[in-house]
């Protein structure tokens, strides 16, 4: 560890992340006035310390030799589990879910920091397993993995951060090597487990009349005999396969093998969802199903992004969140009250940052000499740019709303602390690259 070692720290990775923390406190601020002025949230300065503190947990990380996380992964990884375990017996409900743990006038969401310690355990077994990158017991693992603390996400219940293990899953894998018929399985699983989740719904709330193809879906007893008959059907294939060794059979049983899980995983889902999160998946298709309750956030989120234009109506200047028109303003929805006072050209300024960010992190898997810091890397990269997709994505209403902040930028210790985090091990791995 060398003080030296700050002169040769990727400034271009650190700079965008510092003007996006700057955004963050500009627009938490301007969050907090309401039209008349008088009062003022003190969010921001709360999001000061924890961006300053942030900065300084990211360059100390960095001084200290990456290669360290690699020995201890599997412990920090077991410790962080210890905080969900507690969310889920003890923790805070707020908005319906158990996420955060108390400790005085704070808050911890124990999830945000779980993500860093699964990506330096999969990073380091998948760096360890690289002998036999295609292997199934490589992404089977890989999979239990993330699947432990996804499941207990999933249980708080925390849909929007449970869906980052995915992302952070399939960024690592496919940068790993694994067999891609084994991670496009997967992907295509969960893309169509969300399809068949949300046809009924379409059918329901929108369509409005029955389509009897899409009985199959909601009806127990129809879903039961179409899973018998495709599972009838990929033992015809199975056995094709092993008699006669025809790759056809193989991908036979490969498409049916995805059907069936997700068409079990929809109807569990469906079974599992609570009532409000439905409407977040039924209001993201048409707003108007609900305007003035499930609906109410986006409608107002597009409209602020609307009414910023191109240069946006200027700083301290927005009508949507000063006369507290959209809830959650300063966390979720920090992109609507941005853009509309700084328009479209400040949006493109924060894409073309986050951007920045993550072709850095990218850069840093391709130079480094270490698999375990490429994965590590790799691993951030995927976690960053599907925050920024899902929330931007979610701010105009193009995406469900799922909860997830606007990393950096969003109001939230825990999210600026794990984030930056990652970027001081990122940091450490720049300034390390060439070593093995």
């Amino acid at each position: 560890m060398r003080a030296g070692d700050l002169l040769k720290v990727d400034y271009l990775l650190l700079m965008p992340v510092l003007v996006l923390l700057v955004f963050g406190i500009l627009f938490i601020y301007s969050s907090g006035i309401p039209y008349a002025g008088a009062h003022i949230s003190n969010e921001y300065i709360r999001q000061i310390i924890w961006a300053s503190a942030g900065l300084i947990i990211a360059l100390v990380i960095a001084l200290v030799n990456y290669r360290r996380f690699y020995y201890f992964s599997i412990y920090i990884y077991l410790i962080s589990l210890l905080p969900l375990v507690y969310t889920l017996i003890f923790g805070r409900v707020i908005y319906n879910a158990a996420r955060w743990l108390r400790i005085g006038m704070f808050g911890i969401q124990a999830s945000e920091f779980v993500k860093i310690s699964v990506i330096i355990l999969l990073a380091r077994y998948l760096s360890d397993t690289d002998h036999n990158r295609e292997a199934f017991s490589r992404f089977f693992i890989s999979c239990v993995i993330v699947f432990i603390p996804m499941g207990m996400v999933l249980l708080q219940p925390d849909l929007g951060t449970a869906l980052v293990y995915i992302a952070i899953l399939v960024t690592m894998t496919f940068t790993a090597g694994v067999a891609m018929r084994y991670v496009a399985f997967m992907t295509s699983c969960i893309a169509l487990t969300g399809i068949f989740l949300v046809l009924p719904l379409w059918q329901s709330y929108i369509l409005r009349k029955p389509l009897p193809v899409l009985a199959l879906l909601t009806n127990p007893k129809i879903l039961m005999l179409v899973i018998l008959f495709i599972l009838l059907l990929a033992g015809i294939a199975l056995f094709g396969y092993i008699k006669f060794k025809k790759g056809y059979f193989y991908w036979l049983v490969y498409t049916l093998a995805i059907s069936v899980f997700s068409l079990g995983a929809s109807y569990a889902a469906r079974l599992i969802l609570k009532n409000y999160q439905i409407m977040r998946l039924i209001v993201f298709l048409d707003p108007n199903v609900d305007p003035r309750g499930a609906g109410w956030n986006i409608i107002q989120s597009v409209t602020a992004i609307g009414a910023g234009g191109l240069t946006g109506r200027g700083y301290l200047q927005g009508t949507q969140s000063h006369y507290r028109f959209l809830p959650e303003q300063s966390t979720d929805f920090i992109f609507s009250i941005f853009s509309e006072e700084a328009g479209l050209l400040g949006g493109l300024a924060v894409f073309l940052l986050f951007v920045l960010i993550c072709s850095r992190l990218l850069l840093i898997t391709k130079t480094t000499a270490d698999s375990f810091a490429k994965y590590i890397c790799a691993g951030l990269a995927g976690m960053i740019s599907f925050h920024f997709i899902i929330n931007v994505g979610m701010t105009m209403g193009i995406m469900p709303i799922t909860g997830i902040p606007l990393l950096f930028m969003s109001y939230g210790g825990s999210a600026v602390f794990s984030a930056m985090a990652g970027i001081g091990i990122a940091l450490s791995i720049y300034i390390r690259r060439f070593n093995r």
